[in-house]
Formats: structure tokens, sequence, C-alpha cells
């Protein structure tokens, strides 16, 4: 039934192209957060080395400082669970989809000794209508690239948001989108548990009021809190 619900979105493609051209005259184009893309959090040695990887959500668009967004919140969470210090990176794109990432970031990053990875991608692929087989030769390549370069990090993806709950989501689009992002989920945990990564649950939005910026998509300083909150077990266990 996925996979019907997932050829029927094409059907309603002339829709996508509507509502969608009508979401970018609506909305003003957010940049990155403004600070520094790489910091220490201080604690006892050794120190977790976290890289957060991916798209805008990475690159904290949507507020002001980088300061509150995912890698530095998450940092600041591992350090006050282990009591040690955090080194972190974030680096996000915005508009990066899976493929951007595995063949212009990944090989340009250096081979740093990275002890958890943690991945946001997956939200472009499907919002620029990529087919589930290019996601996962492209996904599915991210994370085998990932496991040769660092090959005893734990490498954490956090799967695609909930369409349907983001405020600058026109109704009939968010359902298109939301059923190509299922079907982009379930794919993602498959390719995750074949080849040495973690699939974390879904991240709930509770509250879109708060948890948005104020384009209506991406996170709000509230909302990088909660995603980091929500992947911390995810990111600590093992």
């Amino acid at each position: 039934m996925q996979r019907l619900a997932t050829l029927l979105t094409w059907l309603a493609f002339p829709v996508y192209i509507w509502q969608g051209l009508g979401v970018r005259r609506r909305t003003t184009r957010m940049l990155p957060a403004q600070g520094p893309v790489m910091h220490e959090v201080a604690g006892t040695e050794p120190a977790i080395a976290l890289l957060v990887l991916g798209d805008s959500s990475a690159a904290s668009v949507g507020i002001e400082k980088s300061e509150y967004g995912l890698a530095a919140q998450l940092a600041q969470l591992i350090s006050q669970r282990t009591g040690r210090a955090v080194r972190w990176r974030a680096a996000g794109f915005n508009s990066a989809t899976s493929g951007q990432i595995r063949d212009h970031v990944l090989p340009n990053l250096s081979a740093d000794p990275w002890t958890h990875i943690v991945l946001a991608i997956g939200t472009n692929d499907t919002k620029n209508f990529h087919s589930v087989a290019r996601f996962k030769k492209e996904f599915g390549g991210l994370l085998y690239a990932l496991r040769a370069k660092w090959p005893e990090a734990r490498v954490v993806w956090s799967p695609v948001l909930e369409f349907t709950r983001a405020p600058a989501m026109p109704t009939q689009l968010g359902k298109i989108l939301e059923i190509r992002a299922t079907a982009m989920n379930r794919m993602g945990e498959r390719l995750c548990l074949e080849r040495g990564a973690v699939p974390a649950p879904r991240l709930p939005i509770t509250n879109p009021e708060q948890g948005f910026a104020s384009d209506g998509f991406h996170a709000s300083e509230a909302g990088y809190r909660a995603w980091a909150e929500h992947l911390i077990d995810q990111v600590l266990v093992g």
C-alpha cells in the first residue's frame, strides 16, 4: 500500500508544483546561524567528538546564533549527561541532499577522529521529489562512505520530519510530501540497519507554534532544543 501511495503522488505533481511555488514566493530564505561551527564544551578527558552533518538543520538555519543550534545543544546535553568534554562540529548546508553531502562535503572533511556522528538529511531529497530508488543509492552511499572513513564512530540518522506539521505547508502539499517522507524514512531505516548506522525514532512535533522558526519550516531555538533532547539517548547508547 505504501508503494502504491508513493506512486500516486506523481498524479498530484501539478499540485506539488503549484503550491510549492506559492510557498517559495511567500517564504523568506533564511541564512545559517551566525557563530562558530566548531567548538568545545568543557569537561573531563578524553573528549567525545561529535559531528553533526547534513542539510540546513545541521547548519542551524532558522535561528540567529549557532550556540542554540542542534550541534551545540546536543553537545551540551552530552557533556551534562556524561561529564566529559565534547568537541563538536556542525557541517550543514542549505538545500543539501544526500547525494550532495556524499559527493561534495564528505570527501572534503578532514579525517578527524569523530566518535559520534549525527545525520540530519533527507528533507531535501523528499522536498525535491527524488525517487526512493535515488535516495537508496545516494543515502546508502553516504552511509558506506561514513563507515569507511570513521569505522568506529556511532552514526545516528534523524529521519525526515513530519511535513504536515510544518506551519508553512499548505494542507495538500503537506500530505503529498508526507507520503513521500514516509517512504524515504522506511528506506532510510532499512539502509541504516544494513550498513552499521542507528535510525533514531522520528521526532514528535507536539508544539508547532514554538518549535518552528518564523519561516514556518526550519526549527526555532526551542525546536532545536527539543530535537537534541530527542536524540540524546540514541547518540549515547552503546
